[in-house]
């Protein structure tokens, strides 16, 4: 079961990315909505940019990543370049195009500068671009800058393709923890302890990962800084379960499963792992703790009613309040950036599914359908998406969907089974 399981830029860039508009004539913008179950998706081409007028296998490659970035989020489809012969200036009405992205790049020594604008095929009008100034080393960097950068220009809000996720891979034999950039390009192992590692959770400002594993015998709690590949240390190291920290918003401050005292219960510590209070006592096991986007209230699961079910806890005055009543199961509980929804996993005709509900435990709805069990719901930082495990033959794989429930997909096709996915914040 699954809760037995538990219990065992557009900016500048500092490395000196440099962004600036490219301005046009246009009106205010009216940002699209794609949370609806029957919008459909906007038909976007990306021709290969070109440098003085040129197309070459540089700027095919540019408008390759560019492509797959959009596409990402969800409510894009991407043109085939063949059908349009990669040219910047295709009948595009023909093609039921509605957004061109028009980009060019020009090399000056070890530097690149890299454009992109949108062309508004049924207005014929050219919106507003950003261009990018860096070093060659930076262009797949600056070309996702660009991505992120259209996506605020159809939603209003930055896009995700900067991102990573973390997550458990048994592809060397053992459960190690590893990254990947959201597109699968980067895979990187994070731990080698050659023993169970689980539940992976990055720091609020995406710099480090904890995680638990059982290298020393016990399931300790450890946290790595990513911006290196050397220093890991312990946070916690109780005798017992030392499990799944929840940080707050600020890092200042994490929610962690002990078990030091006998049954599982959520305390307060301090991010260097020093215990400040004790949140649960005598109530059953509670594990899974979430904070909201304001660090007022947690969500956490909890059997006291006889079965996993989630409640929330006021900080502040610790009342406890439960969330929800259908389902003889319902764990897993992660809160929406937006502090509007909780996404939790539910058990239905003896298979694990993927809910979102209100913060009131009303309203809930379920995004995951199919066979297998579909477990552990994490949020993209821009509340539009959701990274969760689906199992199925014994075989897991990592799987997204939108918010609304559409668009579900495989993220990633890595050798071995993916489990307990973790997306990381934007980085800065």
């Amino acid at each position: 079961m699954m809760f037995s399981k538990y219990i065992l830029a557009l900016f500048v860039y500092v490395v000196s990315v440099s962004c600036c508009w490219v301005s046009s004539a246009q009106a205010d913008r009216v940002y699209l909505d794609f949370s609806a179950q029957d919008v459909r998706k906007i038909v976007v081409a990306v021709p290969s940019f070109t440098t003085e007028g040129v197309q070459n296998k540089t700027g095919r490659n540019i408008a390759d990543l560019l492509g797959k970035a959009i596409e990402l989020h969800g409510f894009v489809d991407i043109v085939e370049a063949a059908k349009y012969g990669d040219l910047q200036n295709g009948n595009w009405q023909a093609l039921g195009v509605d957004y061109v992205v028009v980009g060019q790049y020009s090399l000056d020594g070890t530097n690149i500068t890299v454009e992109g604008r949108l062309l508004n095929v049924a207005e014929n009008r050219l919106l507003a671009g950003r261009r990018y100034k860096g070093n060659e080393a930076q262009q797949d960097d600056m070309t996702l800058r660009l991505a992120d950068a259209l996506i605020e220009e159809f939603t209003g809000e930055l896009g995700v393709s900067r991102t990573s996720i973390a997550y458990i891979s048994d592809a060397t034999g053992r459960k190690e923890v590893y990254i990947s950039d959201i597109l699968g390009r980067n895979q990187r192992q994070v731990t080698r302890h050659k023993h169970l590692c689980v539940s992976p959770r990055y720091t609020p400002d995406g710099n480090s990962l904890a995680y638990s594993t059982y290298h020393r015998g016990n399931q300790d709690l450890y946290i790595t800084d990513l911006r290196q590949s050397q220093i890991t240390r312990s946070l916690s190291r109780h005798k017992g379960m030392n499990l799944a920290p929840a940080f707050s918003p600020d890092g200042k401050r994490m929610i962690l499963t002990l078990s030091k005292g006998g049954s599982p219960d959520l305390y307060l510590m301090t991010s260097e792992g020093k215990i400040i209070e004790q949140l649960t006592r005598n109530a059953g096991i509670n594990v899974s703790a979430d904070y909201s986007p304001d660090g007022r209230l947690i969500v956490f699961v909890s059997d006291r009613s006889g079965k996993p079910q989630l409640y929330t806890m006021d900080l502040s005055s610790k009342n406890v309040k439960r969330l929800t009543f259908k389902r003889s199961e319902n764990s897993e509980p992660a809160w929406s950036p937006k502090g509007d929804q909780i996404a939790f996993t539910g058990m239905v005709d003896g298979h694990y599914q993927i809910f979102v509900m209100d913060t009131e435990g009303k309203n809930a709805r379920q995004l995951s359908d199919g066979w297998g069990d579909f477990e552990s719901p994490n949020w993209s930082p821009d509340g539009k998406m959701l990274v969760f495990t689906r199992k199925r033959n014994g075989k897991s794989d990592i799987c997204i969907v939108g918010a609304n429930g559409k668009n579900m997909r495989v993220l990633f096709t890595f050798k071995g089974n993916q489990s307990y996915p973790q997306w990381s914040p934007r980085p800065q």
